[in-house]
């Protein structure tokens, strides 16, 4: 699954990704960038 990495300013892969659900009750998934290390997130089931 991708991600958009604000840092890097391109979609990449996730690493170590988590399946969290938001405070409103959606699904997401949220990881790490793999070249910078940045926290990425994204909405949605994955």
């Amino acid at each position: 699954m991708e991600a958009y990495c604000m840092k890097c300013r391109a979609k990449k892969e996730i690493k170590n990704p988590k399946k969290i659900t938001m405070k409103n009750g959606k699904p997401a998934t949220q990881g790490v960038c793999p070249k910078c290390g940045t926290k990425v997130f994204r909405i949605g089931k994955a």
